[in-house]
């Protein structure tokens, strides 16, 4: 069973996803994806950990998120990756993009995201919504990422949309 998250920033989608984690019976385990860049983002991050039991497991999965969903996913196990935006954001450099590293770890997760056993709960970002952004750099961000959700609610069987912390589900199987 996949399950996917999806809304604007502080809609609720993360409280909503963790929601879903504590339901489980068995083993949980977060895979992060963030890379911690600043204080505020710390007490952002520090704020996420305070929130989640002791007792789940976690993964800092910042680039190769296939490769840490694949190790980590077992028929018993939920797995939960918050969130994909930040994912996307691990493959913006000073340089500028770096393309080639994220079509080959997004085909990955593509391909492997349909045949994880167990129940896997994904949380990302809907930037989509706004005015086309004047920068190249942003634009692909904003384009790669609707992509990324599009791709990604096609392999889910349960898709919710989040705002003002009420879920609107989108797709149930």
């Amino acid at each position: 069973m996949r399950q996917f998250f999806i809304g604007g920033a502080r809609s609720g989608k993360s409280r909503l996803a963790e929601a879903e984690a504590l339901a489980w019976p068995g083993e949980v385990i977060y895979l992060a994806t963030a890379q911690v860049g600043d204080e505020e983002f710390a007490q952002r991050v520090a704020a996420h950990r305070a929130r989640r039991p002791a007792q789940w497991g976690l993964i800092e999965a910042p680039a190769s998120l296939a490769q840490a969903l694949n190790a980590a996913a077992a028929p018993e196990r939920l797995l939960l990756v918050d969130c994909l935006t930040l994912w996307l954001v691990g493959f913006l450099t000073a340089d500028g993009v770096d393309e080639a590293r994220w079509r080959q770890e997004r085909a990955a997760l593509l391909q492997l995201l349909p045949q994880l056993p167990g129940k896997i709960v994904l949380v990302s970002n809907e930037i989509g919504w706004g005015v086309v952004p004047m920068g190249a750099a942003t634009r692909w961000f904003v384009d790669e990422l609707g992509w990324l959700n599009q791709a990604v609610a096609a392999c889910c069987e349960q898709v919710t949309l989040v705002a003002a912390g009420l879920p609107l589900v989108l797709k149930s199987s």
